[in-house]
């Protein structure tokens, strides 16, 4: 009789790639579901907006500008996007944005320093930030140290050139300062003229002025009140000196 030999069947192996595949598109899924639900649920959006350290800008206008509104998406806006455009307002030198998850971004406003003030002629009070930006300030927020300006126009250059100088000078210099007029000349096109509260009248430049003022504090507090010239040559005139010789030549006229 003839042998006939049968194959051996081979046993089938465990399909383990398509078993990882259906893994791997079964979690995938579960993860699409959840950020569904997560994107759509509460968590995601801005329960709270709170601002710090602002004074002269409102809070409707720095909601306006950072285009942040409670509900909104949280990750929707990035906060360097956010302080670039509180940036933009002008009383804000920096914005630090912060968030917290879940909801809850706080805003800390650092703006110019209030360098002058100016009241206008129906009693209103505004403000001059280093920056020159002219403000509106609130009731009960006069610095009295600061100085006044008057006879200024609101397009005139030196008027912001002032406001940066005023705001980098120490409030102990110029808390006896009461006024700043301007008085350009041709030598001088920033020229000033300065009145105090202790009767002195000082005339000097806004570039020259960071480098005079504790000189002239000096002899503010050291002399009576005169005329107070501090160009490139300093000269000090009392007004006594006037009253003097006037009685002199009066004595001379009238033996």
């Amino acid at each position: 009789m003839l042998k006939v030999n049968v194959p051996t069947l081979k046993e089938p192996r465990p399909k383990k790639k398509s078993s990882r595949k259906i893994m791997v598109i079964l979690i995938l899924l579960f993860i699409a579901i959840l950020c569904v639900l997560f994107f759509r649920s509460s968590l995601s959006k801005i329960s709270d907006i709170t601002f710090q350290g602002n004074v002269f800008a409102t809070e409707t206008e720095m909601l306006s500008a950072s285009g942040l509104e409670v509900g909104a998406p949280f990750f929707g806006t990035s906060s360097d996007k956010v302080e670039t455009r509180l940036a933009k307002l002008p009383s804000i030198e920096e914005a630090t944005v912060k968030k917290s998850f879940p909801g809850s971004i706080t805003i800390t406003i650092k703006e110019y320093p209030l360098a002058a003030y100016q009241l206008t002629s129906d009693g209103s009070l505004r403000g001059f930030l280093a920056n020159g930006t002219m403000i509106t300030l609130k009731n009960g927020t006069m610095p009295m140290e600061k100085p006044i300006l008057t006879g200024w126009s609101s397009d005139d250059p030196n008027l912001g050139k002032l406001c940066t100088v005023l705001a980098q000078i120490p409030d102990s210099l110029t808390s006896d300062i009461s006024e700043i007029t301007p008085s350009p000349t041709l030598s001088y096109p920033d020229r000033i003229k300065i009145y105090t509260r202790s009767h002195f009248e000082v005339i000097s430049a806004i570039s020259l002025l960071p480098a005079k003022v504790e000189y002239m504090n000096t002899i503010l507090e050291a002399q009576d009140p005169g005329t107070l010239t501090m160009l490139e040559a300093d000269s000090y005139i009392p007004f006594n000196q006037d009253e003097g010789k006037e009685n002199d030549e009066n004595d001379t006229t009238h033996p």
